[in-house]
């Protein structure tokens, strides 16, 4: 159970594969990005989950809204986000992923010194990812990216997928001696992975690292149930956007409703209001996850060197 009556919402606003074909209002640019950060923050989210994209020739054909892993990219959306933050007077936290795939560990890793995020993911195993592709996360990448968030202080979000990944969580914890306890983000209902039901995220949460803070999101048709799922669990925070979801319902008609990332903050919100949770700020999710503020939102401190 939750040490605390406050629960985070975090907006995963795109990821790496949601295409506007699918939700048209997915964020490709900083622009966006930003803009959606802002009016998830003001609906109450306190966390904001950034992948970046960029137009990219591949197999000879152009591709608007391609994954990237780009410094230029991420030092736009982060710039973008704390400036439309600043200027609406709204705070949030930056969680940039690492999760680049097929990039490489340099690629995946050099945001987080340059920028100086107060989270970033941190996914401890490889999977085959809805047993289609190859999901890496060598031991290789997962000890450079331990020293790197020890290093810049930044908290790692531990997305644990399976069961044994927990163990994974604490071998690189312990052998790298990043601070606890840690922050577990359930990622229900990946092929592959611990398909999205109750009974499955019962038995995560009973293994959990004690004194760990925790979250929950279920992919697709999960998604509704691990809301509910995590409130009756005592979950410490819920994520929520278009990178784990794209679907809000159905229409009158049967047609389908899709959803935005700012829709799917605000169902996020009344849930848990609904289960007699309090929202928390930016500034409270700070003190659930022993963060430290150490770089303004409007300040980068280090100079950007573009090494694509």
């Amino acid at each position: 159970m939750s040490k605390s009556n406050k629960i985070m919402i975090q907006v995963c606003l795109c990821g790496a594969g949601t295409k506007k074909a699918q939700a048209p209002t997915v964020p490709y640019t900083a622009a966006e990005l930003a803009e959606q950060i802002v009016e998830c923050a003001k609906a109450g989210a306190s966390i904001a989950h950034i992948h970046v994209r960029e137009d990219k020739l591949v197999n000879g054909e152009m591709q608007i809204g391609y994954k990237s892993m780009s410094l230029k990219a991420f030092t736009d959306a982060v710039e973008m986000t704390r400036e439309a933050c600043k200027k609406a007077g709204v705070d949030i936290i930056i969680n940039l992923t690492t999760s680049g795939g097929e990039y490489e560990d340099f690629k995946r890793l050099q945001h987080l010194g340059a920028l100086k995020p107060e989270m970033c993911s941190f996914d401890p195993n490889t999977i085959n990812w809805a047993n289609s592709y190859i999901f890496e996360n060598s031991p290789r990448f997962l000890n450079k990216l331990s020293e790197e968030v020890v290093k810049h202080d930044v908290k790692p979000e531990f997305e644990v997928f399976d069961t044994g990944h927990i163990d994974s969580v604490m071998y690189y914890v312990n052998k790298w001696n990043i601070p606890q306890p840690p922050h577990i983000q359930f990622i229900m209902g990946v092929g592959g992975s611990m398909p999205g039901d109750a009974f499955n995220l019962a038995f995560l949460v009973s293994k959990l690292p004690k004194g760990a803070t925790w979250s929950v999101s279920g992919i697709g048709k999960a998604h509704m149930p691990m809301m509910l799922a995590g409130l009756a669990l005592g979950c410490d925070g819920l994520r929520v956007g278009l990178e784990d979801n794209v679907m809000f319902g159905k229409n009158p008609d049967g047609s389908k409703d899709i959803a935005t990332n700012l829709r799917l903050v605000e169902r996020a919100v009344q849930l848990a209001k609904l289960a007699g949770r309090e929202i928390a700020t930016a500034d409270e999710a700070r003190e659930i996850l022993g963060i430290t503020r150490h770089c303004l939102r409007d300040e980068v401190t280090n100079p950007v060197t573009y090494t694509e």
